[in-house]
């Protein structure tokens, strides 16, 4: 195969290749959540043996990252991308046939580990085609199309569940893994240059991503910031069916609202690319999150389970559209060269820090907030920390990314 061009496009045909690779990963995660009040009836199981399944999605999410992340430094991206969308679909094929509970999980962990090679591989072409600021400002476009499939899963995952219980949602999301495979066949060509691609030990580009210490800061911080994220969606079928005592459909509504307010915020970040320094839109973004969550704490001591619950919730996942892209954006800056493996350690720290976040948020039982606010909240303060590390008084003699 001939090398890639020195700065390859992106072209509209790959710029909506990549909406689909980032908006299976959300919608594989969310549609079915409106679904596990019906699967612990299903499987006679507990509330967080259901949301164990959700873990065992995003532990595969995770590892995947650190292979498909690897590989597409040493080959390119367009044959691990292809190997990690047919086994996306074939665990999503598995996961809708699946049996029991435990062969459900393995299917999940499995989908995960597939489905991690869009989303890793898809952050490595921005940083293939894009630079600078417009690296930033693709992501943040991205992250806030992206941001439309938890709006839009849920809703249909409630509707798809009435017509067909939780196993005709898993089908659904095994077309749409498909859609991915088919992308990856006939749209991407490659755009990392033979040129450019890794040699030596298998994981030294890991090694070098590593020893940045201020990405590795963006990398904690990113990783906790998602899993605060994770901690809302996890708990989100729990604090509104069971807590606040609505409906499926009226849990997917608000779900949808709160996934509104993140599209939002996220093109208003889009926007501020180039006005305002990336790292100062980072800093008030978490001061809210981190101060909704305090709020969150208070509220769920208080036993609160009105709408200033969910407003006060609505706020917090709102101040996350503010930082993802823009954090993406800067890390990878850091370690442009070996931006596939840069990738892959964001991935895993997202995923698997969100795996973490998921089964805690449970352990106060369904019917109360405590155990969502206090996992927000711990989130929400090492996210902060982290950010505080990135700045010029611990790295001395390096400036600041934009």
């Amino acid at each position: 195969m001939p090398s890639a061009p020195e700065r390859s496009r992106l072209t509209p045909p790959l710029f909506a290749l990549l909406i689909i690779l980032g908006t299976t990963g959300p919608l594989a995660t969310d549609m079915y959540l409106p679904s596990f009040p019906e699967m612990t009836a299903e499987f006679s199981a507990s509330a967080s043996a259901i949301q164990l399944t959700l873990t065992f999605f995003l532990v595969g999410m995770g590892m995947g990252q650190f292979l498909w992340g690897a590989l597409s430094d040493r080959l390119g991206r367009a044959r691990p991308l292809r190997w990690g969308t047919i086994l996306f679909v074939l665990a999503s094929v598995a996961a809708a046939l699946a049996p029991t509970l435990e062969t459900l999980s393995i299917a999940r962990a499995l989908q995960g580990f597939g489905g991690a090679a869009g989303v890793v591989i898809s952050k490595a072409i921005v940083a293939d085609t894009t630079k600078g600021v417009q690296t930033a400002r693709i992501f943040s476009i991205l992250m806030t199309i992206g941001a439309v499939a938890p709006a839009v899963a849920p809703l249909l995952g409630a509707n798809l569940g009435a017509l067909g219980g939780f196993r005709l949602v898993l089908w659904v999301l095994a077309v749409a893994a498909l859609l991915m495979v088919v992308g990856a066949l006939v749209i991407y060509r490659e755009t990392h240059a033979i040129s450019a691609r890794s040699t030596g030990n298998f994981f030294a580009p890991l090694k070098v991503a590593l020893g940045r210490r201020r990405f590795v800061g963006y990398l904690v911080q990113f990783g906790f910031t998602f899993g605060a994220m994770m901690a809302y969606v996890s708990a989100s079928p729990f604090l509104y069916q069971t807590v606040m005592g609505l409906s499926a459909q009226d849990y997917a509504l608000c779900f949808g609202i709160n996934a509104v307010g993140l599209i939002l915020s996220g093109l208003v970040s889009a926007r501020l690319v180039g006005r305002v320094p990336l790292r100062r839109t980072i800093t008030v973004a978490l001061s809210v999150l981190l101060s909704s969550a305090v709020l969150l704490l208070v509220l769920a001591l208080l036993q609160v389970s009105s709408l200033l619950l969910a407003a006060v919730i609505f706020v917090f996942v709102s101040a996350i559209g503010f930082t993802m892209g823009n954090t993406t954006g800067l890390a990878l800056n850091e370690v442009r060269e070996v931006s596939g493996s840069g990738s892959a350690l964001l991935g895993a720290a997202q995923f698997l820090i969100g795996a973490l976040a998921t089964p805690l948020v449970g352990l106060s039982g369904a019917d109360s907030a405590l155990a969502f606010a206090l996992t927000a909240l711990v989130s929400a303060l090492l996210a902060f920390g982290a950010l505080i590390y990135t700045s010029d008084r611990f790295h001395p003699g390096s400036t600041a990314s934009v």
